[in-house]
């Protein structure tokens, strides 16, 4: 029996502007089993963000899916019309998002918006809804659950307030869970409650789970798999474990030389040199090569091939094709 949930197959998203059709996701390919957590890294403006929202159907107006497949159990949901995305999103498939503060309307009660995907896709009564609201409460350690539900976002704290998205988020318990840097505005104590929440409720409820982070430590943490994102393509994937002790991209290999060691006090950072090339940004060969200290001759003009070094760990690199099994 297959565990696969979601298959993403040769993705590519593009944004329509005044300079033209810009892609921002670049033919990816991955997939997410059912209780596994995949981890999405990589500097801002690499396309972790657009490559979830491509997955939810939430692009901006002017965003769309070029070409590829998105499967949730077998179904491509790039070819659901708006009405059928909508069933799903927020049913099967939920997405915690990055500030809780934009993503909760600010003028209605917490009650509302968590009665309102119970009503709509569990076609529970006004009442019901509530008591199941009040128990979702409960369920990601909100105090005096019932207070809250006639509260408006901005009475809560940062930590609530993400809270209460979780509890949205799981409402209608989804096969697969989209956790857009989560953690990011909270604090260190509150953002490891709120990881172990994550984690609790996916063991409980058997959901897989896409992490989108820039935190290394966050990701050694709760990580099953590991995908490795630079200016919209994916460069390399893996079992965690192996991206940390046998990483094979320099780029992941900068990744993690740029996170402190507070064990070793002769630990020095080091910094990727130059920036994320721009999405209109032409360059030819790797992406990365601008910015590699090891590029050869052959990066600067050839697109590398995409390598297995071992079972489940890939690279998109030329330097690692002697290593390729």
């Amino acid at each position: 029996m297959s565990t696969e949930l979601l298959s993403v197959n040769n993705l590519v998203t593009t944004f329509r502007t005044a300079d033209g059709e810009i892609p921002a996701v670049r033919n990816i390919s991955f997939s997410v089993n059912k209780s596994e957590t995949l981890c999405i890294v990589g500097e801002s403006g690499c396309g972790k963000s657009i490559t979830s929202l491509s997955i939810m159907g939430l692009l901006p107006s002017n965003g769309s899916i070029k070409s590829g497949s998105i499967q949730l159990e077998g179904t491509d949901l790039t070819k659901l019309t708006t009405d059928e995305l909508r069933k799903i999103r927020g049913n099967k498939i939920s997405m915690i998002f990055q500030e809780p503060m934009t993503a909760l309307n600010p003028v209605i009660t917490i009650g509302y918006q968590l009665r309102e995907p119970l009503m709509i896709h569990q076609k529970l009564s006004k009442q019901e809804a509530n008591q199941k609201g009040i128990e979702l409460l409960k369920q990601v350690g909100i105090p005096y659950p019932e207070k809250r539900m006639t509260q408006y976002p901005h009475e809560l704290s940062g930590g609530m307030r993400q809270r209460v998205m979780i509890a949205i988020s799981l409402a209608c318990t989804p096969g697969l869970l989209i956790a857009d840097e989560p953690t990011t505005a909270l604090d260190v104590t509150i953002q490891s409650q709120i990881l172990d929440l994550i984690h609790e409720l996916q063991e409980q409820l058997g959901m897989g789970v896409i992490m989108v982070t820039h935190d290394m430590g966050v990701v050694a943490e709760i990580a099953d798999k590991v995908m490795v994102m630079y200016a919209g393509e994916k460069i390399e994937e893996g079992p965690v474990e192996e991206i940390f002790n046998h990483p094979s991209h320099p780029y992941t290999r900068g990744l993690l030389s740029s996170v402190p060691n507070v064990d070793d006090p002769d630990f020095e950072l080091e910094a990727i040199p130059g920036s994320t090339p721009s999405l209109n940004e032409q360059i030819t060969g790797c992406r990365f090569h601008p910015r590699c200290e090891h590029a050869l001759a052959r990066c600067k003009v050839e697109v590398p091939k995409e390598f297995k070094i071992k079972d489940g760990h890939t690279v998109k690199c030329w330097l690692s094709e002697e290593d390729a099994i």
